[in-house]
């Protein structure tokens, strides 16, 4: 499958008004590449914690619209250029778009689930063996605990450290019993994980719609009966509703594999969730905060149980009160 991409260059300012203009003409999905640092709420809905230092912000952004190019549906180039031509000179009329210029190319599809198989392979966490669909099951390793997970989505794999370290600690201290809440759940891998080693019942929340599907689908992958959790869309530190949907004093433990500034906010909150003697599990935090999340653990009555760390990352174990 081929594709006719249109990238007109302007300015930062600009990119919304043009993106929603050029929607009213058929052109959706714009490709953004500019040097905009990323807000605090950005990062939160993108559950990123310390991100690499970029170039510095030079005002110039490049946005790149795509049109399938088949036999159903042929595609006029220089009729869609003339299009985004007459819209961008109207905007000139009353606001500044920078250069505006337009460069047409043809790209081929990208597969990008395929693409993530030359890197994506089959690895252990400890006696965790995570494995892609497209890999098969070593003979030597059929009778092992066997996670099924694509990196078919932007959630986790269990690559990273802060996963691993969550899930080091969950075996540490899930039991047939626990009921568990996972905050800022993504793919679902620290619930099914939970679950896979005999947790009794997980609830999952996260900002992003897209983790509903997610959990899903690998939840079928791993054959996880889907009464074993329920999953929650919203923000558990703001939103009242999702509060009272999951529950005070419900849960034996609260894992939350999010970055630290999105810990101190949550920490405070979730210690109504847990029950008495309830342990709090988190990661995400690169070693420079971590005393900003122990003092945020400790600042909402909860006892310090054990710091774990594994490269530059931290998590913190904290219990509360019985």
């Amino acid at each position: 499958m081929k594709w006719k991409k249109f990238t007109i260059k302007t300015i930062t300012d600009a990119e919304d008004v043009i993106i929603s203009t050029l929607y009213d003409i058929g052109l959706e999905g714009a490709q953004i590449e500019d040097k905009v640092p990323l807000t605090p709420l950005e990062k939160e809905q993108m559950f990123v914690d310390i991100l690499p230092d970029g170039p510095e912000d030079d005002g110039i952004a490049y946005l790149s619209f795509f049109v399938e190019v088949c036999d159903e549906n042929p595609v006029d180039a220089d009729e869609i250029t003339a299009s985004i031509r007459r819209e961008l000179d109207g905007l000139r009329e009353f606001m500044e778009i920078g250069e505006g210029s337009i460069m047409v190319s043809e790209t081929e599809d990208i597969d990008w689930i395929n693409n993530w198989k030359q890197f994506f392979h089959q690895f252990y966490i400890d006696d965790l063996l995570v494995i892609p669909s497209w890999e098969e099951v070593r003979p030597e390793d059929r009778d092992k605990k066997i996670l099924h997970i694509d990196p078919g989505t932007a959630f986790g794999t269990g690559m990273h450290e802060t996963t691993q370290l969550c899930i080091r600690q969950l075996k540490k201290y899930i039991t047939p019993e626990t009921e568990l809440l996972d905050v800022g759940t993504g793919s679902g891998i620290l619930s099914i994980i939970a679950l896979m080693y005999g947790i009794r019942h997980a609830v999952g929340t996260d900002l992003d719609p897209c983790a509903a599907e997610a959990v899903r689908e690998n939840m079928e992958a791993n054959q996880i009966d889907p009464k074993r959790f329920e999953m929650m869309i919203g923000n558990i530190i703001t939103d009242k509703s999702i509060q009272e949907q999951a529950g005070f004093e419900k849960y034996d433990i609260v894992v939350a594999n999010i970055l630290a500034d999105v810990l101190v906010l949550l920490t405070p909150v979730i210690v109504s969730q847990l029950k008495p003697g309830g342990v709090y599990i988190t990661s995400g935090i690169i070693d420079n905060k971590e005393q900003t999340v122990r003092d945020a653990v400790e600042a909402a009555g909860l006892e310090v149980l054990e710091v774990t760390a594994q490269g530059e990352w931290v998590s913190v174990t904290a219990r509360k009160p019985a």
